[in-house]
């Protein structure tokens, strides 16, 4: 069974960070492990607490992993701080992980701020170069390049230019157009645009780590970068088109499906 690690903060909550990881690659057929970096008080209506874990602590955890069941994929969400950035820069070096989904998790679905300025700095200048693929929506990639988008030629432009700096390929996220829900992949000097209908579906929160990593997922199983974006934005479709209301806010995601659907099936495979 293929393997994939997610390096992410907690959602007590369960709909989003860490929990919304395993679950979304348990659900893609791969077998899921976590390394956490912070643990977080929230739910679907926002963040009351975030309580970050010790550099050395997430070393730990990373060697943990690493040592035994080592990771066909690593999907690395919540990072707070410069200090567990570089942890996870020198880990990933060092054993030579592959197949790195960074989902620059800055604001959380609610607005609350979720990374410390200065830690901005040290991802772009240390992760992103690691990345196989970056995953900000719209505006985490004007965070990340310091450029307005407006329209689909900006997501062009800001895409290349974080992925040509970066040597990364970029999947810009364009869920918060208003017009639409299309993502554009950037990959060297190569683009591709995946169409999506925006679904009226109020449950948003954690949606952003599902597809990262629902991607992590497909390229742990061998699948190439552009089919597994394909894949996953599939399944996170399925899962909004759901419908699933658990909450009294805004309601969280929910990826647990019923094993035995069809649906889920068909994704499995």
């Amino acid at each position: 069974m293929k393997t994939a690690l997610s390096i992410a903060g907690s959602d007590c909550s369960g709909g989003a960070g860490i929990q919304a990881d395993i679950k979304t690659m348990t659900m893609n057929g791969v077998y899921a492990m976590s390394a956490i970096t912070a643990l977080t008080a929230q739910n679907t209506l926002g963040v009351t607490g975030i309580l970050e874990v010790t550099p050395d602590f997430l070393e730990q955890q990373l060697v943990a992993v690493f040592e035994d069941i080592f990771p066909d994929a690593v999907k690395i969400g919540m990072v707070s701080s410069p200090a567990l950035i570089h942890t996870i820069v020198r880990q990933l070096t060092h054993y030579k992980a592959k197949n790195i989904v960074v989902d620059p998790v800055m604001v959380a679905t609610s607005g609350a701020r979720l990374i410390q300025q200065e830690a901005v700095r040290t991802l772009v200048q240390e992760l992103l170069p690691l990345a196989t693929v970056v995953t900000p929506n719209i505006p985490e990639a004007e965070l990340l390049s310091g450029r307005r988008i407006q329209n689909a030629a900006d997501m062009l432009e800001v895409a290349g230019i974080l992925g040509d700096t970066y040597n990364c390929a970029v999947l810009l996220k364009g869920g918060h157009s208003i017009h639409d829900a299309n993502d554009l992949l950037y990959n060297r000097g190569t683009h591709c645009w995946f169409q999506g209908k925006r679904i009226d579906n109020p449950n948003t929160h954690g949606t952003g780590c599902t597809l990262s990593s629902a991607i992590a997922a497909n390229l742990a199983k061998g699948y190439e970068l552009e089919v597994s974006v394909q894949r996953a934005k599939d399944y996170i479709s399925g899962a909004l088109s759901a419908m699933l209301d658990l909450g009294q806010g805004s309601g969280p995601m929910n990826h647990a499906f019923d094993l035995e659907s069809e649906f889920a099936k068909e994704i499995i495979l």
